[in-house]
């Protein structure tokens, strides 16, 4: 009888070490999502984190657009410590004393109006988003459309939303209900709109597409067809959210005002939190029993998303956003090896001129420094929106010297 490996020569199987597993077990106890980790990381504090050697490295990606305070902020950390003492969770079927105040702050935040629900990631916040869309169009008007390029979420539902076919195939076949157009393309996107079509599903910056922005006339266009034909303009903050491009929301960079927000990835600085904000009148489509989650909401997460939005407000992360992200563009469009940087606030992508992005960035970790390939040929950098301007210069710095040796390479 064949083995499981042998039947599948794709299986990849990381040592079990590597995965952080008890010295001398050689059967890795994590599924390879992954792939194999290089380093364990064991403490962070700020813009820095530590492996288990202790040597530090200048965190310059957040844990993707999660830890927008930096690691360990203390009044997170003092939050949650002080909750998981207290009150963990009781169910949604009772009330608890933080879910109101944040979904409270997160209304403010967005222009008010609206109510909000509370999931455990980004996916299930767009999945709970299309959830309603279909709920408040009605039988038969069941389609979401989104843009090829696009990310929202690993769940079936939000991979079929997903504009990346790649991710699609050995998958497939996807849920119905998803139609794909060009990004930036409003004549296609109306072609692509009949009577069957409930929402639009769009990220303000294509985040995992590689960090391209949306032009505040695609975002108008865009509202003025959902206006148009009835549907629901959704927007997915997911990555873009809670000031980390120099406005609270990305789509505040556009005179549109959407009918649902998603959003995750910062909201508990770590913590596993999302929330899904809708319009008032739209979010009195669900009724009881329509969506629910059992973790969503808790006592725990709930309290580090409150102390980590009073942070958020009380530092002005949005503006701290612009001028650490002005003051790291500028410094990397002068690297040579550097062809651009795009972006907003503190998501920028900063394409190389002629060299290998992912070879890069592993050698930027052998630096000390952590960033992310988004594309073949670019960087994705999303550091805490605390990071000061010495540590700004000392990660252009690292860079620089990084890019200098591999186009010493190349050359």
């Amino acid at each position: 009888m064949q083995s499981a490996n042998a039947a599948n020569p794709h299986l990849h199987q990381p040592h079990a070490a590597a995965m952080g597993a008890p010295a001398g077990m050689e059967h890795c106890p994590i599924m390879p999502t992954y792939g194999p980790p290089s380093i364990m990381f064991v403490e962070g504090s700020g813009c820095w984190l530590t492996d288990r050697e202790g040597k530090r490295y200048l965190d310059l990606l957040s844990g993707l657009a999660v830890t927008s305070l930096g690691h360990s902020h203390p009044a997170v950390a003092e939050a949650v410590s002080r909750q998981a003492q207290r009150l963990v969770h009781t169910s949604n079927l009772y009330a608890t004393e933080h879910a109101g105040p944040v979904a409270q702050t997160l209304d403010r935040l967005l222009g008010g109006g609206g109510q909000v629900f509370f999931a455990n990631s980004g996916a299930e916040a767009n999945e709970c988003a299309m959830k309603l869309a279909r709920k408040w169009a009605g039988h038969g008007r069941h389609v979401v459309v989104s843009t090829y390029g696009s990310f929202h979420g690993r769940t079936m539902a939000t991979l079929a939303a997903t504009g990346q076919p790649a991710k699609h195939e050995p998958f497939a076949p996807m849920p119905d209900g998803y139609r794909h157009v060009a990004w930036a393309d409003l004549a296609h996107l109306e072609s692509a709109i009949d009577e069957t079509v409930s929402a639009v599903i769009i990220e303000p910056i294509q985040g995992e597409g590689g960090v391209h922005p949306a032009d505040p006339e695609y975002l108008a266009g865009i509202r003025r067809l959902c206006d148009e034909r009835n549907l629901l303009m959704i927007l997915d903050e997911v990555q873009t959210g809670l000031g980390r491009t120099g406005e609270w929301f990305g789509f505040q960079h556009a005179d549109v005002a959407p009918d649902v927000v998603t959003m995750a990835k910062a909201l508990g600085n770590g913590v596993p939190i999302s929330a899904c904000w809708a319009k008032a009148e739209v979010a009195a489509a669900f009724q009881p029993g329509d969506h629910a989650t059992t973790f969503g909401g808790n006592p725990l997460c709930t309290a580090a998303a409150r102390a980590t939005l009073e942070v958020m407000e009380d530092e002005d992360v949005p503006g701290k956003a612009r001028h650490a992200g002005a003051l790291l563009r500028g410094a990397l469009e002068e690297l040579r090896g550097v062809s651009s940087v795009r972006g907003a606030g503190l998501l920028l992508a900063v394409e190389l001129d002629g060299l290998d992005a992912p070879k890069v960035a592993g050698d930027l970790l052998s630096a000390g420094v952590i960033v992310n390939a988004v594309t073949p040929t670019a960087l994705r950098l999303a550091p805490s929106l605390l990071i000061s301007d010495d540590e700004v210069a000392e990660a252009t710095r690292r860079i620089g010297v990084t890019l200098a040796a591999n186009r010493a390479e190349v050359d």
